[in-house]
This record gives structure tokens, sequence and C-alpha cells, in this order.
């Protein structure tokens, strides 16, 4: 998925807890990456293992300033999972891989601090 990354926006509305738990953000491992060189942005293709029910999905992800291809095998990051597939130039982005923005507003991946369970969702 594809998302414009704003260091200075906003405080969002609030939410309701029930609205929180609408979205579905859970853990997996990178298993593959490559360039995405048709990406407006330097971006990487990836694909994630969610475990059981999520299982594999693919994500555009715009990380290719903080990441190299080889470090991000075996990476434990967090993603929404329930958004609709969203087409990204010629490839199906099927969920959000998170991160925050750093100085410069550049994507740093966000994921558990240690090893935990593939498909573990965020509460």
């Amino acid at each position: 998925m594809h998302v414009t990354h704003d260091a200075a926006a906003p405080t969002a509305d609030t939410i309701s807890f029930d609205d929180f738990l609408k979205v579905d953000i859970r853990v997996g491992t990178i298993v593959a990456a490559e360039p995405f060189p048709e990406a407006r942005k330097p971006a990487f293709k990836l694909t994630i293992d969610f475990g059981a029910p999520v299982g594999m999905k693919r994500s555009s992800a715009q990380i290719a300033e903080h990441y190299a291809i080889t470090d991000l095998i075996g990476r434990q990051v967090a993603a929404v999972v329930n958004f609709p597939p969203r087409q990204i130039g010629p490839m199906m982005s099927e969920v959000l891989t998170l991160g925050f923005p750093d100085k410069d507003g550049k994507v740093v991946l966000i994921g558990p601090s240690l090893p935990v369970p593939d498909d573990g969702r965020l509460f």
C-alpha cells in the first residue's frame, strides 16, 4: 500500500476503542524483498509471512533510503492486513507495512523489539 508520509501531520480525531479494533495490525516476517524500479519513489516489493490465517502477503514499501534488501529478509514488521488491495504501478499491494518518518520524512519500519510469533495482533 502507498500512503503519503507527513511528519508534521496534525493529531487525528478521537476515536472509540471499537474503531481501533477495526484496524487489524499484525506482525509478520519479511521472506522476500526485491527492487521496485517502476515505483515513483524509491521502494521495494516485499513478501511478508503473517502465519495462519493471514498467510503470505505482498506490500510496496518506500523504505529504500534506510534499508538494503539483504537486511530485510527475516525482519519482523507490523502491517495493516485488512485494507483492500491497492494497485501500485504493476503490482498489487495487499497490506500496508507500517513505519514512522525520520527527521527527513523517510520511513523507519516498526516491529517488535523481541521475536514474537507471526500473526500476532497489535493490542
